[in-house]
């Protein structure tokens, strides 16, 4: 007869044996092979044209590094490949912006991830981005997506009065949620 202990040991055993056969993770067991991601990392953020206190269309792209953990724990490295556009975009505000990001992961999978909800506040001159959406092809697909970026001015904010502001750089969370 087995402790306690061994029994849950053979439990364990046997979940990880079946989940092995089955081609998916104990952790991803009943969820259709997709398990939770958050990503977290830096970007760069190019602005075109550069954003000034006049609102006006703009497109950002941003190139972002990030280091992703999976629910059950496993971390890699990933890239991504942002952009977006504002139909009206200034260094005090930002309306109506969707964009795409496509993450890649160092183990080869990738996340085409669409952003169709954005809601900015500035708090003590770094301007917080929250994005919603979802995965729309990869790792994660057809699950939502949170998208929170935190930017500081790569410039002086009286550039709003002169040249504008041409980027940002920023850190960058990213959840596919189960």
């Amino acid at each position: 007869m087995l402790s306690r202990h061994g029994r849950a040991v053979t439990l364990g055993s046997l979940v990880l044996l079946v989940s092995s056969l089955s081609g998916a993770p104990a952790s991803q067991a009943g969820t259709g092979g997709y398990e939770s991601v958050a990503c977290a990392g830096n970007a760069a953020s190019r602005y075109e044209p550069p954003l000034t206190l006049q609102p006006r269309k703009t497109h950002n792209h941003a190139d972002v590094s990030y280091t992703c953990t999976t629910a059950s724990g496993h971390a890699m490295a990933a890239t991504g490949s942002f952009h977006a556009v504002a139909p009206s975009a200034s260094c005090v505000s930002l309306s109506g912006a969707h964009g795409t990001e496509t993450v890649r992961y160092a183990d080869g999978g990738r996340s085409l991830v669409v952003i169709d909800g954005a809601t900015t506040v500035r708090v003590v001159g770094a301007l917080v981005v929250l994005q919603s959406g979802r995965v729309v092809e990869g790792r994660g697909e057809g699950h939502a997506v949170r998208r929170t970026v935190t930017a500081l001015p790569r410039q002086l904010p009286t550039d709003c009065l002169t040249s504008g502001l041409r980027g940002t750089e920023s850190a960058v969370r990213l959840e596919i949620l189960p």
